[in-house]
């Protein structure tokens, strides 16, 4: 089968159990530890609830809560569903959880950051605060990857910011972990954006707002523009 009619095959799986967005990543230009000598990436996106994410300008609220872990759950599901078609198919393949499952308690980071495999399969761009930003959701979406050595057709790499002036996030947030610095694919993610105070203040508000030690926020998802086009298209 070729990559052309095996990416297709996918994708249509993918979409038919509850993927919003689905890419593939040439990550070839990466360091081979961290992608475990895989080659090719798949990017699952699974967009939020719009009427959820609307209400969640001044923090999390308990229905945000439940559609994170949902999507969580869903996208899990959707990254071991691709690990076995590929493996069917006679690949090789990994599924990297969704979760916080692999993060260093050191840096508050992994070693292959979902959003980087999302970004070099040209779905989105990293935002000011850190998080993937599509043209068609906005913040609004959870992302999970797969490792594999199937030969996908990747998508053209998006390796600058589309942010702009604006500072609707960096404004909005309220632990003050948001530079406004322009994210480019060469910039650390330190330069842009503080994942301790983010996770500090984060936690604060869900157990203020639900009554759950975890780390769920989301007012930079609201806020963001994009997300709002997004938002205001389902109203």
């Amino acid at each position: 089968m070729t990559g052309e009619a095996l990416s297709g095959e996918l994708k249509i799986l993918l979409e038919s159990n509850g993927a919003n967005m689905v890419g593939f990543a040439d990550l070839r230009d990466l360091p081979s530890d961290i992608r475990d000598g895989l080659p090719c990436g798949v990017s699952v996106a699974v967009a939020l609830n719009p009427g959820i994410v609307s209400e969640i300008r001044d923090g999390p609220t308990p229905q945000y809560y439940d559609e994170y872990i949902r999507v969580n759950n869903l996208l899990d599901s959707l990254g071991y569903l691709t690990a076995r078609f590929l493996k069917e198919k006679g690949h090789r393949a990994r599924f990297l959880a969704a979760t916080e499952a692999g993060i260093d308690a050191d840096t508050l980071s992994t070693r292959l950051p979902h959003k980087t495999v999302a970004t070099r399969a040209g779905m989105g761009w990293i935002g000011k605060c850190a998080l993937l930003v599509t043209g068609k959701f906005g913040s609004a979406v959870r992302i999970t990857s797969v490792l594999t050595d199937a030969g996908l057709p990747a998508g053209e790499v998006i390796d600058t910011s589309k942010c702009g002036n604006c500072r609707e996030c960096v404004d909005a947030c309220p632990a003050k972990a948001v530079s406004g610095e322009n994210w480019h694919i060469n910039l650390q993610r330190d330069s842009i954006y503080d994942a301790f105070a983010c996770r500090k203040t984060a936690r604060e508000l869900l157990l203020q707002n639900v009554r759950i030690i975890n780390t769920v926020c989301g007012i930079c998802i609201a806020v963001c523009p994009w997300t709002q086009k997004y938002t205001e298209k389902a109203e």
